[in-house]
């Protein structure tokens, strides 16, 4: 188990350094989101190819497959899009609405339990989300692409959960790099930036962090069950403030610190309730 957590540590740090990197992409060299995001899906692609085997031909010839695809293209688009105005920390609190919709969309269309526990966490996390955002005070189009990015993430868990069963872990993430490449080729194709020596290394950082960190995944839950680990996926909120303040110098006011407290708080107990056995 302390190996499990170790390596989930280190996942929840690549994925917002990943996301670092195509914001200072974006930010000062140019490069359109639809570039960065692009980019990412065909590095991992590339990262992805000892994952190819029959399976994956099945797994194609599911139109499921292609739709989950499509909510994980919107949402990496639209998260590096949020990351071109607003800083690092507000983009993954406000991203963090994802798992809150996931959960209400797997009770709805999964029929999986809810408890009124795990409801008033949940609950507890949206207000944390609206302390980060708050709608009405001067919203900006980075915050709405934020909270987009969280929209589809919280479709793309569920339709992932939805899937779980029709292939194995590794070839689902194969597909998903791989048709994410296919979507966004003809957009990205046309939004190239100046290809120096940073923006590759950059865009090879992005790439690496990303499909690191979600591959590390992988094999942390190997190690331990899910239900254990859930918990830690909320270090990337403490690893982004952390970024957003050494790279950009981004240091959250109050309101956000109250908010991110209480995502992470919501998350930390609503998963530790989930690893809990039900009662006879």
């Amino acid at each position: 188990m302390g190996q499990a957590i170790f390596i989930m540590f280190i996942a929840m740090s690549m994925i917002p350094s990943g996301d670092t990197a195509g914001k200072l992409l974006t930010m000062e060299h140019g490069a359109s989101p639809l570039f960065v995001a692009w980019s990412r899906f065909v590095i991992g692609t590339a990262l992805a190819l000892p994952f190819l085997n029959g399976e994956t031909a099945r797994l194609l010839r599911d139109w499921r497959i292609w739709l989950r695809a499509l909510l994980l293209t919107g949402g990496i688009t639209s998260i590096q899009t949020a990351l071109q105005t607003v800083p690092v920390a507000d983009v993954f609190a406000a991203f963090f609405v994802g798992p809150l919709l996931s959960y209400a969309l797997s009770a709805l269309l999964l029929r999986e339990t809810i408890t009124p526990a795990r409801t008033a966490l949940i609950a507890l996390g949206f207000v944390g989300v609206l302390l980060v955002v708050r709608p009405g005070l001067s919203p900006t189009p980075g915050i709405g692409f934020a909270l987009l990015a969280g929209c589809f993430y919280g479709a793309f868990l569920t339709a992932s959960r939805w899937l779980s069963s029709v292939g194995r872990p590794t070839s689902l993430f194969f597909t998903q790099l791989a048709l994410s490449a296919l979507f966004l080729t003809p957009f990205a194709y046309a939004s190239l930036p100046p290809l120096t020596a940073t923006v590759g290394a950059l865009t090879v950082a992005s790439a690496l962090f990303s499909a690191g960190g979600n591959l590390l995944l992988l094999y942390a839950y190997a190690r331990a069950p899910a239900s254990q680990l859930a918990p830690l996926v909320y270090f990337q909120l403490i690893a982004a403030t952390g970024l957003g303040w050494a790279v950009f110098s981004d240091l959250p006011d109050a309101w956000t610190l109250t908010g991110l407290a209480l995502i992470i708080t919501s998350g930390l107990a609503s998963a530790l309730l989930a690893t809990r056995p039900a009662k006879a």
